[in-house]
């Protein structure tokens, strides 16, 4: 019996052109399309003419669509096309878990390649991109967002791409300017839609611009962020305190305690610094 395939197509993330003429072959030939949003996805189903029929695959029933689409290609030989909203599925989107699930049971699974708001935002940054980091949506919570945004500046990470809600972007901002204060930033909205907007330069005026723009809350925003500056040495200490408890604890075979007294002593470092990252060396380890 034919056991059928999976397919992950990319589609348009703003003009409905932006889709490759595979990308309408195997939406138009599969059996069926599992959509973030079907209504979404009718509109450009629509816009070429495509009756294949469309079924709903949603971070809220991903478990069990899963499940019934799997039967579906594994049963009833049926080809089904995976799609997001905007873009690639998988990337900040539904669709792991059916990838994952479909590996498992040895189904071919097809990428049709397309459209990425990542990938075209970093081709239009003017931004050095040889190696970038993406963290895709941050916490909502602001100390979340804090902490990784700090932890950009304390190991000198140099690009970083992410996503960001419209009622959030100000904030981002202006953690971003109290953070990385010499970052350069490209805030972009709306990509390849009619409303297209883009704000370039050093985060100081790029936060100012956001603050007079009446469209700002409009549309979610793919921002890139450039941090030239490298880890102080500080931050460098920091990080090396840990490295070198144990490297004393597993080369001598000494306790955490007796550890903390020989690196204060040996590289004289005060004891109160070493010993508070022994203590979130500790800390660290536990949770292993």
């Amino acid at each position: 019996m034919k056991v059928g395939k999976l397919y992950v197509v990319a589609t348009p993330i703003g003009n409905l052109k932006d889709i490759t003429y595979r990308a309408v072959e195997i939406l138009s030939s599969c059996d069926l399309i599992a959509a973030e949003d079907t209504r979404h996805t009718s509109i450009l189903l629509k816009h070429y003419n495509i009756k294949t029929k469309l079924i709903s695959y949603h971070k809220y029933n991903e478990e069990e669509r899963s499940k019934l689409l799997i039967k579906y290609i594994v049963e009833k030989g049926m080809d089904v096309a995976l799609v997001s909203n905007a873009g690639t599925p998988c990337i900040s989107d539904p669709g792991y878990r059916i990838v994952r699930d479909a590996r498992e049971r040895g189904i071919d699974v097809i990428p049709i390649p397309g459209p990425s708001a990542v990938m075209t935002a970093l081709s239009v940054s003017g931004i050095p991109i040889e190696h970038f980091l993406f963290l895709g949506f941050l916490p909502k919570k602001e100390s979340e967002r804090e902490n990784i945004i700090r932890d950009i500046k304390q190991k000198g990470i140099e690009t970083v791409v992410l996503y960001e809600s419209p009622k959030r972007i100000i904030s981002l901002a202006e953690l971003i300017a109290k953070e990385l204060p010499n970052a350069t930033v490209c805030f972009f909205c709306e990509l390849t839609k009619v409303f297209e907007r883009s704000y370039i330069g050093d985060i100081k005026t790029v936060l100012e611009n956001l603050k007079n723009d009446t469209k700002t809350n409009l549309g979610e925003y793919t921002v890139i962020i450039y941090n030239r500056e490298k880890p102080t040495q500080e931050n460098r200490l920091e990080t090396s305190i840990e490295a070198l408890l144990v490297d004393f604890i597993i080369k001598e075979d000494i306790t955490l305690k007796e550890a903390v007294e020989r690196v204060s002593k040996s590289f004289n470092l005060p004891r109160n610094q070493v010993y508070k990252k022994a203590l979130e060396l500790k800390k660290t380890i536990s949770k292993l």
